[in-house]
């Protein structure tokens, strides 16, 4: 099978620190805004200072795959390019497993259990998108967990709405960004990525989850 066609990316040129990539703190940086029916989103911009070497470590990397799946009932192609490492498989880049790490210190007391698997999906341009859903297969139905996100590349607007109904909220998340929802997020929230109309880069989405959940 020939590898799917990957977009250039464009590094950022302010995306420069010494000594290389860097996390910021999270304690008591992310920006938390309450949602209905206890949930929550963190929202830490910049969390990861020089992220161009992740960005372009992932992109040749990663083994992305074109997935297709039953929708409306006829099998459509997925529009993104994905890859999923579970809890017993090695991360593609050592900055993974840092962010994980940190990621646990902070959230895990809360969380109860530590973030496990990595979920890795590909945008290759604006009409690259994810439909509304929640990441409610398996404990994620019925329990309150964390996904937390790291984004790469390209700004792109993650958009939440309640399931019973409401407005949608627009969270434009960019290059180094970390977003996590929490609480009851997964059930009683969906969350999404639009198509974009206008011309748009490549951007990678780390989905980080405890296990169980997806």
């Amino acid at each position: 099978m020939t590898a799917p066609a990957l977009a250039p990316f464009q590094p950022s040129l302010f995306d420069v620190t010494d000594g290389g990539p860097t996390f910021d703190a999270l304690t008591g940086g992310p920006r938390r805004r309450l949602l209905s029916d206890g949930a929550w989103v963190d929202l830490h911009p910049n969390w990861l200072r020089g992220a161009d070497h992740l960005m372009r470590n992932l992109t040749m990397a990663v083994p992305w795959r074109s997935e297709r799946r039953m929708m409306y009932d006829r099998v459509v192609d997925v529009p993104r390019l994905a890859n999923f490492y579970d809890s017993s498989t090695q991360l593609p880049d050592p900055l993974l497993e840092q962010a994980i790490s940190r990621l646990n210190a902070h959230y895990g007391p809360v969380l109860g259990e530590p973030f496990a698997t990595a979920g890795l999906c590909y945008y290759r341009d604006g009409s690259d998108s994810v439909a509304w859903h929640g990441d409610d297969l398996g404990r994620g139905a019925t329990e309150d967990t964390m996904v937390a996100i790291l984004s790469l590349g390209a700004t792109r607007s993650l958009l939440l709405r309640p399931r019973a109904g409401g407005p949608s909220l627009r969270f434009p998340v960019g290059h180094g960004d970390l977003l996590v929802m929490g609480g009851s997020c997964q059930r009683t929230w969906e969350h999404c990525v639009p198509k974009s109309s206008r011309p748009t880069g490549p951007r990678i989405s780390v989905q980080f989850r405890v296990q169980g959940v997806r």
